[in-house]
């Protein structure tokens, strides 16, 4: 797993849990069911049967892969739109290409993020490059779709490229985890994606029988996802394990650990932290369209179909295919 790695020996520490600090105890716990998207690029739905009240202000989360394709198997998404909302796109391995009607785009890969703002209006493609179609190998990352308020449905779309050695790296008090925060803020250390709606993105690898207690603020909400292997979340330890979501209860720090022996192919226990303050407004979707009223869905489907979301470029990349 090559996203992004440090000595955490010299890595700025967490300060220790006080007295006073509350972890947070777990409301739930679910297993995302596997699907494919796109082209046909597995993945696994990681909100699936979460309220939509607990996600607030998430609206959607696929694990993509983890997938060791062969030459030939690696698939992305044709150009399709998207109105009202942020999209997230975290690769952890391989490499994965992005390109949009405002002229946004590059080579996302091992550790980088892709922050789109879709807001009024962006049609955009992402793929695998063909070099990576041609010779196979690893894809594993994370797409989170993230609501933007009403207020701000219709911004002026915006592309943010977050390369892996931008994150802040900070570690736990025994040097026993790694945490990389890639928005938002944790104990003092902000990561470098710029958002709307006040949130907190992190992944944090776990090394084997370690713990740690994560600061949190306590008007956000609290989620932690595993993207491999196993251990227990929230102060009571509850099990969790590869592809489980659990929601979190109020407090002020969130507590994972991982268990001692792990699979010999999981070696550390990863997991994603993320929460934000609730929006608590109406929420209306359709596909790739994130809007508080049905007519504002009925509208962004009229303005898609009459090209008010942008144009494909004349350069546009398209997925590639072996002949």
């Amino acid at each position: 797993m090559p996203a992004i790695t440090a000595d955490t020996l010299t890595l700025p520490r967490l300060r220790e849990p006080g007295l006073e600090t509350v972890s947070r105890t777990v409301k739930t716990i679910t297993t995302g069911p596997r699907g494919y998207e796109g082209e046909g690029f597995p993945v696994v739905r990681a909100f699936a049967g979460v309220s939509s009240a607990d996600l607030d202000p998430f609206i959607h989360m696929d694990q993509m892969g983890e997938v060791d394709y062969e030459p030939g198997e690696p698939k992305g998404t044709s150009w399709h739109p998207h109105r009202g909302f942020e999209t997230v796109t975290y690769m952890i391995d391989g490499r994965f290409q992005h390109q949009d009607s405002t002229g946004g785009g590059g080579l996302i890969e091992n550790g980088a993020t892709q922050w789109m703002t879709a807001g009024s209006g962006i049609l955009h493609i992402e793929t695998p490059p063909a070099e990576l179609v041609e010779s196979g190998g690893l894809f594993h990352g994370i797409q989170l779709w993230v609501n933007l308020p009403a207020a701000d449905k219709f911004l002026t779309p915006k592309y943010q490229n977050l390369e892996g050695e931008g994150l802040a790296l900070v570690t736990s008090p025994d040097g026993g985890a790694l945490i990389r925060v890639i928005a938002g803020e944790i104990d003092g250390h902000h990561g470098p994606g710029a958002t709307h709606t006040p949130i907190t993105l992190a992944h944090a690898t776990v090394e084997p029988g370690a713990s740690v207690t994560v600061p949190w603020r306590s008007d956000f909400n609290g989620l932690v996802y595993v993207l491999s292997g196993r251990g227990t979340v929230g102060a009571e330890g509850r099990p969790i394990r590869q592809g489980q979501l659990a929601v979190l209860g109020s407090g002020d720090a969130i507590t994972v650990a991982a268990e001692a022996t792990q699979d010999s192919n999981r070696p550390a226990l990863e997991v994603l932290f993320l929460g934000g303050r609730p929006i608590r407004e109406p929420v209306v979707a359709y596909g790739p369209f994130v809007m508080n009223t049905r007519q504002q869905l009925v509208e962004a489907i009229e303005d898609y179909q009459a090209g008010r979301l942008g144009q494909i470029p004349p350069d546009a990349i398209m997925p590639h295919t072996v002949r």
